[in-house]
């Protein structure tokens, strides 16, 4: 039986995860993810591929929205089936779709009313591409699975989900259909890191589709965060100017909390305030206060000892918008993680209007910066920089924290796809990487490993015998 695999997503590209499985009639969508990259955001608009009706399933690796935030479009379109994810995603999904809905209504009005000022239209519709009612539709389709459980998800079609160690509840999924074995990785977390417990490695497959998002490069030793954290905001603070830290809500938020609690423990910088100021990142903190059991022994004991990361003092989680206008009445030094992480929405850009421009304060990336988003521009030095319709010349210092990242690396990529390459895979696909990294990965995996791995392109479909 011939199974037909194709790439709607993630092709050469970091966002947009999508494939779709077909398998003798049977639709299923691996993925379903909006793209981030600014001069891709405009495939989120167009028509889906095949008919969304025409889907039998839909199976979630994880929470992030460039693997979950198109699905409220999906079910407005027509989509009436189930959507598999384990318990955790599907409760951080719930929150992040919402929060995605709610930004594009803003974006799109303030968009609106910009360009009527400018007497000028908008690169894309100036409509939300769905609302916060899509949302709540939507969010009936999903379904949780345990992790480790074979579920049968159409006829013939059985799926596990074992735990990627990326963010909570995140999942590589095991899929076993006429008589052949597809694992989809999603997100490959990292092994020995705070708060989650280690991925679990590739199960054994005849087809592997994973991702490669820092597949050419390894990433500094975990060790030095501290070190790199303490010394930015000390220099900070003696500079008289805020740590400004644009933040994913799911995962990174609380890894640096970890970080800030450990060091104000150890008086390895002053106690200043932090703010949280993401009402999606504090939902999120308090998902992860309910599922311990997907915590690490380390992190639950710091949570038994009463000393959780995410109740430590001078922690602020702001939720309301006259608490977040606020903070830029405080005088001193703060730190204020705020969302979008690459800056594409939300409240960080108010802060970087407030702060992009003094030399006193510090733009600190936390995380990965794809191609064409605001946070990229920044990071990449580029000045002046437009922030909601203005221009601002960048005068901050921007700093990057080396080895923060929830993504493996390619050593670490290596050892997930370890125990799996023993068994000779017929083909490895390398998705979720800008191209020059996910060629050279392929490579890698070719040369270390002796499997046959290659980048699909963008609506390429595999023929799976």
């Amino acid at each position: 039986m011939a199974i037909e695999l194709t790439f709607l997503g993630a092709a050469e590209t970091v966002t947009g995860s999508r494939y779709l499985l077909e398998v003798n009639g049977t639709r299923l969508l691996i993925d379903c993810g909006l793209y981030q990259e600014r001069e891709l955001k405009s495939r989120n608009w167009d028509p889906f591929p095949v008919p969304p009706s025409s889907l039998d399933a839909v199976l979630l690796t994880h929470a992030h929205i460039d693997h979950c935030g198109y699905l409220p479009r999906l079910v407005r379109d027509g989509f009436k089936g189930r959507v598999y994810a384990t318990l955790a995603t599907a409760e951080i999904a719930k929150v992040v779709l919402l929060d995605s809905a709610r930004l594009q209504t803003e974006d799109a009005e303030f968009k609106r009313k910009r360009h009527e000022r400018e007497h000028r239209k908008g690169p894309f519709p100036e409509a939300a591409l769905y609302s916060v009612e899509d949302v709540e539709a939507c969010c009936s389709h999903l379904t949780p699975v345990p992790y480790n459980t074979p579920t049968v998800v159409a006829t013939g079609i059985e799926v596990t989900l074992v735990d990627a160690g990326h963010i909570l509840g995140s999942a590589s999924i095991r899929l076993q259909a006429g008589g052949k074995t597809i694992v989809f990785s999603g997100d490959i977390g990292r092994w020995d890191r705070p708060i989650l417990e280690n991925p679990a490695d590739c199960p054994p497959a005849d087809y592997i589709v994973m991702e490669s998002t820092y597949g050419d490069r390894v990433h500094d030793d975990t060790h030095r965060i501290t070190d790199t954290l303490a010394g930015i905001v000390n220099d900070t603070r003696r500079r008289g100017g805020n740590i400004i830290i644009p933040t994913f809500a799911i995962g990174r938020a609380q890894e640096v909390l970890y970080y800030f609690q450990e060091l104000l423990q150890a008086n390895r910088i002053p106690h200043l305030m932090v703010f949280l100021d993401s009402p999606m990142a504090v939902t999120v903190t308090s998902i992860f206060e309910k599922h311990l059991d997907l915590m690490d022994a380390d992190m639950r004991r710091l949570i038994q000892k009463q000393q959780s990361p995410f109740h430590f003092p001078g922690l602020h989680l702001v939720k309301t918008v006259d608490e977040s206008k606020g903070i830029n009445h405080i005088t001193g030094t703060v730190a204020v993680m705020a969302g979008a992480g690459m800056c594409t929405g939300g409240r960080i850009k108010h802060h970087l209007v407030n702060n992009i421009g003094r030399p006193d304060s510090t733009i600190l990336f936390v995380g990965y910066q794809a191609s064409g988003t605001l946070g990229r521009l920044i990071h990449d030095g580029v000045t002046p920089i437009r922030i909601l319709g203005e221009t601002h010349d960048v005068r901050a210092r921007v700093e990057q924290v080396p080895g923060f990242s929830a993504h493996a690396d390619r050593n670490e990529l290596l050892r997930w796809l370890s125990k799996a390459a023993e068994r000779r895979p017929r083909h490895v696909f390398v998705t979720h990487g800008e191209p020059e990294t996910a060629r050279a990965f392929a490579a890698t995996v070719h040369e270390q490993k002796g499997c046959t791995a290659s980048v699909p392109k963008y609506g390429e479909k595999a023929i799976l015998t």
